[in-house]
């Protein structure tokens, strides 16, 4: 539950997908190591680097609560919903620790308060390492199973990029289906 990458500049308002196109074209940028990817909410577009779930298909954990995966594609959304809880409590940690980024009722951060954003970070992470504060992580875990949201927007869904995103996508389905079903 630790950040391995922080940008900081953006209005809270600003969409996921501008902030990450931003990342991956800067000086200092994100890299995404061949052949690795990293998991994106439905409010990104699936491309090579950024796996996403899959649309109009049963996501959220507290879904899975009654029945389990039925198919290959709520098997992987499961999965991928369960790696992505990690990011979504990591950061209700971090919000915890550090109530001046925990929201506020302007639109976006001051400078001054982005600079406070960083060095929140980096604190967490050496806590982490140091001082895993238990209530905090049960605290944001209750918050988290209370939440509901599902993203249903549509991305562009052309291109080459898209097409090979989604193979491989396709391709990490089945093969966790199958050995799902072995199991």
């Amino acid at each position: 539950m630790k950040f391995t990458y922080v940008l900081s500049g953006w209005e809270g308002t600003a969409s996921d997908s501008r902030t990450l196109k931003d990342a991956l074209s800067r000086e200092y940028l994100l890299r995404i190591p061949e052949g690795n990817f990293y998991l994106g909410d439905a409010g990104f577009m699936l491309k090579p680097g950024i796996l996403t779930p899959y649309r109009g298909v049963r996501y959220h954990l507290k879904e899975y609560s009654v029945c389990e995966p039925q198919n290959s594609k709520e098997l992987f959304n499961h999965r991928h919903s369960s790696l992505r809880n990690v990011i979504e409590r990591c950061f209700g940690v971090l919000k915890k620790r550090f109530p001046i980024i925990a929201g506020d009722t302007k639109p976006y951060y001051s400078f001054e308060t982005m600079r406070h954003f960083l060095a929140c970070c980096i604190l967490h992470n050496f806590l982490m390492g140091v001082d895993v504060d238990q209530s905090i992580i049960d605290e944001v875990d209750r918050e988290l199973l209370q939440e509901h949201n599902i993203d249903r927007s549509q991305p562009n869904q052309c291109g080459e990029e898209y097409r090979h995103a989604a193979l491989l996508r396709d391709n990490i389905e089945a093969e966790m289906w199958n050995v799902y079903q072995t199991l």
